[in-house]
């Protein structure tokens, strides 16, 4: 498992960017503006360390998080349906499957959600995690 970022949701980007990049000292890695699903990412790491990761995301119509400004911390797995089956065996929800084959979430104890990101390629569909349904919250 490798760490990948932690997300942040801000309401204001461009006094995030100077915040973060102004005063904390971080870079810019990456933008992606998403115009269909109305949100912008930036992923921002400090000098010479592009492995500790900090993803801003704005969603463009957001103007009050009530509290949920904290997103999830996200890592990538070899095997995600290998990584889901181990998250289960020991009683852990998992919140959204990887139907897709790439991406699931699952929460903590104290409920911060986790991202596990497929490496690489996606996986092909697989049983049961195709049909599963989400449960909650990530």
């Amino acid at each position: 498992m490798k760490y990948l970022h932690t997300m942040v949701r801000v309401t204001d980007i461009d006094a995030s960017l100077r915040f973060y990049c102004e005063a904390l000292g971080l870079e810019v890695i990456r933008k992606r503006d998403v115009p269909a699903g109305r949100f912008t990412l930036v992923f921002l790491a400090p000098p010479g360390q592009p492995d500790a990761q900090v993803e801003l995301t704005h969603n463009w119509d957001e103007k009050d998080y009530g509290g949920r400004n904290f997103g999830h911390l996200a890592y990538r797995v070899g095997d995600i349906y290998a990584a889901c089956e181990r998250f289960q065996g020991i009683g852990v929800t998992i919140n959204r499957p990887p139907r897709d084959g790439r991406m699931a979430f699952v929460r903590s104890p104290d409920n911060i959600s986790i991202e596990l990101l497929q490496s690489g390629n996606a996986l092909a569909p697989a049983e049961p995690w195709a049909s599963m349904p989400n449960v909650g919250q990530w």
